[in-house]
């Protein structure tokens, strides 16, 4: 969907560990429920193929792709704030590939109260927004809310600054030698503290956080209210770790099997613990698989 574009999906690749098949199934499932027309943006370290006709491919820059940048930290991601590489025309959505579309993530775009602003997933516990803002400037930025990159809404025309600023930090400081510098979504929290915004729960959760907590009573009983039923049912996405909760292997598990994580969540592949999402997970990577079957054929 490239006609009259409205925004802009933009994704990100490196290595191998997606092939087209993942590429694909998230960019059809972004057009299948789009309620305004985009373009898609993918920032790779090669030409792929096999991906659908219109995909606007982006080179990394060089400064970006260092193999230490494409680490735990995935200080990589930060090029999608790098003046030339996103066009600047539109304001972007940016999906992680293990993201999962429910609904119409141009919804995310009405999130954002200005161009200048920066919208992620809350993490940690000092809040985003003016509690965590206040707190930034009375630490002279040493404190400071934090946030998740798996979606990220932005303006590219706004935000190059925080791809500069990276850079200049890492020709004073070198690797990692400034602390927000560790990882990709606290230097985005860090740099645009002051326009960051949190995702409504809402619109979309992170997996572990949302589905997978410590003791199995309090899963079920969570999921045994109503109104968090509605509000999952209601979801437009749902993004999952891929090291740790990988799509395809849930439809392995028998029911109510599942594991623990490494900060003891336990998940429980069932209806009972997690509600709608089993099954919508399950139809989503049942055609995952389909596509990657017929891929072979």
């Amino acid at each position: 969907m490239t006609s009259a574009a409205e925004w802009q999906l933009v994704l990100i690749l490196w290595g191998t560990k997606y092939g087209p098949s993942e590429v694909c199934q998230l960019i059809e499932t972004v057009e299948k429920t789009a309620s305004r027309p985009f373009r898609t943006v993918l920032i790779t370290d090669r030409q792929r193929d096999g991906l659908p006709t219109g995909i606007l491919q982006r080179t990394f820059p060089e400064f970006f792709v260092q193999e230490e940048m494409r680490t735990s930290g995935c200080q990589a991601k930060l090029a999608m704030f790098e003046d030339g590489v996103v066009p600047q025309d539109l304001p972007a959505v940016y999906i992680d590939i293990d993201t999962v579309v429910f609904g119409d993530m141009s919804k995310f775009l009405d999130v954002a109260q200005s161009e200048k602003a920066v919208v992620l997933f809350q993490s940690a516990m000092l809040p985003i927004g003016p509690l965590g803002r206040w707190i930034w400037r009375r630490t002279n930025k040493k404190r400071y809310a934090r946030g998740n990159s798996s979606i990220v809404v932005y303006h590219p025309r706004e935000c190059g600054y925080i791809a500069e600023q990276f850079r200049s930090l890492h020709g004073r400081h070198g690797m990692n030698g400034f602390r927000p510098m560790i990882a990709d979504e606290r230097f985005m929290s860090w740099a645009a503290q002051e326009s960051l915004q949190a995702i409504p729960k809402s619109m979309a959760v992170k997996f572990p956080t949302e589905f997978m907590l410590p003791w199995a009573w309090l899963t079920h009983l969570r999921a045994s209210l109503p109104w968090v039923r509605r509000r999952w049912n209601g979801l437009l996405a749902v993004t999952l770790p891929g090291v740790e909760v990988k799509g395809q292997e849930l439809l392995q598990m028998p029911e109510g099997g599942g594991f623990v994580d490494r900060k003891g969540r336990r998940l429980i592949w069932s209806e009972k613990a997690i509600g709608p999402m089993k099954q919508k997970l399950t139809q989503y990577y049942e055609a995952l698989s389909a596509r990657e079957e017929e891929s072979k054929s």
